[in-house]
């Protein structure tokens, strides 16, 4: 009778070293330029809702011919809801009888600042 001997493949504890260093390399070249965007995320999400809530605030006016003394007039009609900028704080409106300013102070909550603490402005 004759055994056949069957091969079994494999890694070798080696190769599976390898491997895990290998990962471990890209992995620290590349975390931190995924974990540097969240800032950025934030900055681009407030430009965003401002221009959202523009576009709100033009139809409000196109219908009652004046801009709303304050964004939460806005709610129901015009936006589904009133969001807050992403820092948690409420985006700044000043309205006068022709015009608005709509502006997010950004991370730091003081007006000017650069960077993410930037002023976000439609």
């Amino acid at each position: 009778m004759k055994k056949n001997k069957i091969k079994q493949g494999g890694f070798t504890l080696i190769e599976i070293m390898i491997v895990v260093v290998i990962i471990g390399i890209l992995a620290s070249v590349i975390a931190p330029r995924i974990f540097d965007k969240p800032g950025q995320a934030r900055t681009t999400k407030a430009a965003f809702d401002i221009k959202t809530i523009s576009s709100a605030l033009d139809l409000y006016r196109l219908d009652t011919f004046d801009y709303p003394g304050s964004l939460q007039q806005l709610e129901g009609k015009y936006l589904k809801k009133l969001q807050k900028d992403p820092w948690g704080r409420d985006y700044i409106y000043l309205s006068s009888d022709d015009n608005y300013q709509l502006y997010s102070y950004g991370k730091d909550g003081v007006a000017g600042g650069s960077g993410e603490n930037a002023d976000i402005r439609q």
